[in-house]
């Protein structure tokens, strides 16, 4: 999906007052939902890929996930500033566990963690600018 596509269905929202809409398009799926402020929150499925070898803190032979940025924007580790971390090192995920929120054109993405284990690395900071691609946590598989 494009941003513009995104931003129509982000208008559509606003103007139907809808809180939820999930869209499925082949391999494509979006799901939108507004947060308590009304603000939309978007969940896009984050990427998930073996660490490179000069990567991450490993035991030998262990081969740990790492959850990388679907997009550009501003990481955010957790859903307001007076709030408690979503996961910190050691927090066990799932499928469906936002690991963070990724701040993209006003609009707060939750990002999850689409793998299973334990965390063992965070590798951005709290508001600090992540590229599309950038490995954000790395997790140790379950």
């Amino acid at each position: 999906m494009e941003i513009d596509d995104i931003k129509q269905l982000v208008q559509l929202m606003v103007e139907n007052d809808l809180s939820e809409l999930d869209i499925t398009d082949g391999q494509k799926k979006i799901s939108l939902k507004r947060g308590p402020s009304g603000v939309p929150i978007v969940t896009v499925p984050a990427q998930q890929a073996p660490a490179g070898p000069a990567a991450a803190p490993q035991v030998a032979g262990e081969e740990l996930l790492e959850i990388r940025s679907p997009m550009v924007g501003t990481f955010y580790s957790a859903p307001s500033p007076d709030s408690d971390p979503y996961v910190t090192i050691g927090s066990q995920v799932g499928d469906d566990t936002v690991v963070c929120i990724i701040e993209a054109m006003k609009v707060m993405n939750e990002i999850k963690a689409e793998c299973s284990g334990a965390v063992v690395e965070v590798c951005v900071k709290n508001a600090q600018p992540v590229e599309y691609g950038q490995v954000l946590f790395r997790v140790r598989p379950s």
